[in-house]
């Protein structure tokens, strides 16, 4: 038998084993200043490109205004206590109707997290006769909220659609023998590789199979669509999705989350939904603050327009030199590089240090060994001399990373 603080300091997990050396620079790295392209890490003003502020919304002075203003008004303790018990309020439900109406669903619960929201909807959703069906590179939060399924889930090649049908008919015949029913859980962007979900085509399987759509379209929600809406408002098939997911943690650079659908299900979720019976309800500082972010979402197109303005500079620009972004359709730019983690490490080291941008990182276990992905996020405050400076900038280290010039050795050479 061992002690379990023991075990835990004999394996530190494979991030953690390198928190020693990574803490404070490549892992939990503070940014500092107004939230904008450009902010304040270790002293020096970098250029930000790792912020999910898509519609620059987070320093947008009416939604200053808005935070400030209610806070001052409400404090952030009203409305004490679970939205079930006490903590419910005519600016919560006018935040509902509004969400509902703007991606075209009948009804609407927020949630007081996107994460925890994902999985207690999942665990809420479904029992152990019923069957899930998953994108494999599905967010972490579907993931677990899967894992907390008692009954079987299959997972299918991610946005292989005949892969999918092919878990379908797995999941229809035990269906048929449980007696219980299908859910099928998919992204509406994928945040890490910025493709989208193949919706249309999934919706499509509906006429073959009887399932219902859970998505997740937390990098979507205004940024896709002709107003906005989403994704499945971009692929026209937005009645197809019978459980939509929303974060306010992206597009509208806030905290919480919404799940909209027919009002029943809804209904069912606001009475069963276990995170948000048993949790404190969104203060209303962030109801009122998500109501002003709506509202500018719907009366300001010029947001978005310039968001894809510059989507479509940096990943024209980055292709145009030669860089490798994948299949991204949608402002997640991850940019494809070959190279070790120490070579990854020392690369983005220099960019901060002598370039000074800042971006994100992925390396494995994330990823598989020997890619890097340096993932960028444009934004709708973003300028064109931004998108010009770091392409260059990403020129200069991939020729650096091609030479051997990042290898461990060779550090103190730059």
């Amino acid at each position: 038998m061992k002690d379990l603080f023991d075990k835990i300091r004999d394996n530190r997990g494979p991030i953690g084993m390198h928190a020693k050396e990574s803490h404070g620079y490549f892992t939990f790295p503070k940014l500092e200043g107004d939230i904008s392209p450009r902010m304040i890490f270790r002293g020096k003003e970098r250029l930000n490109w790792s912020l999910n502020n898509y519609l620059g919304l987070a320093n947008h002075p009416e939604v200053r205004k808005a935070d400030a203003d209610s806070a001052a008004q409400y404090g952030f303790a009203a409305p004490m206590g679970a939205r079930m018990m006490s903590g419910n309020s005519d600016l919560h439900e006018q935040l509902e109707k509004e969400l509902s109406d703007f991606v075209h669903k009948e009804d609407t619960i927020l949630c007081n997290f996107g994460y925890q929201a994902m999985v207690s909807a999942i665990d809420c959703l479904v029992d152990r006769h019923d069957v899930i069906v998953y994108d494999a590179e599905s967010h972490a939060c579907i993931l677990d909220g899967v894992r907390l399924h008692m009954g079987k889930r299959y997972v299918y090649k991610h946005n292989d659609i005949a892969d999918c049908e092919k878990q379908l008919e797995r999941a229809t015949k035990l269906a048929e023998t449980t007696g219980g029913s299908i859910l099928l859980i998919t992204e509406g962007v994928f945040g890490m590789r910025g493709d989208q979900g193949r919706l249309k085509e999934i919706t499509e399987l509906k006429k073959k199979y009887r399932f219902r759509l859970f998505v997740d379209d937390a990098h979507g929600i205004g940024t896709m669509g002709a107003k906005g809406g989403g994704t499945g408002e971009e692929q026209n098939c937005q009645d197809g999705i019978d459980i939509y997911f929303g974060t306010f943690a992206k597009s509208f650079a806030l905290i919480g989350g919404f799940i909209s659908s027919e009002k029943q299900i809804v209904e069912y979720l606001r009475y069963n939904m276990r995170s948000q019976i048993f949790a404190k309800s969104l203060p209303l500082p962030l109801v009122v603050g998500a109501l002003k972010r709506l509202e500018l979402m719907r009366n300001k197109p010029e947001l978005k327009e310039n968001l894809w303005k510059i989507t479509h500079a940096l990943q024209d620009g980055l292709k145009k030199a030669g860089f490798e972004i994948g299949v991204t359709n949608s402002p997640v730019t991850p940019v494809f590089m070959n190279g070790s983690i120490p070579e990854a490490t020392n690369l983005i080291y220099d960019l901060r240090e002598n370039f000074n941008i800042f971006c994100s990182m992925v390396v494995y276990p994330v990823v598989p060994k020997g890619m890097i992905i340096l993932r960028l996020i444009p934004t709708a405050v973003h300028t064109m001399p931004d998108v010009t400076y770091t392409i260059d900038a990403f020129s200069k280290i991939v020729g650096k990373l091609r030479s051997g010039q990042y290898m461990a050795e060779k550090i103190a050479s730059f």
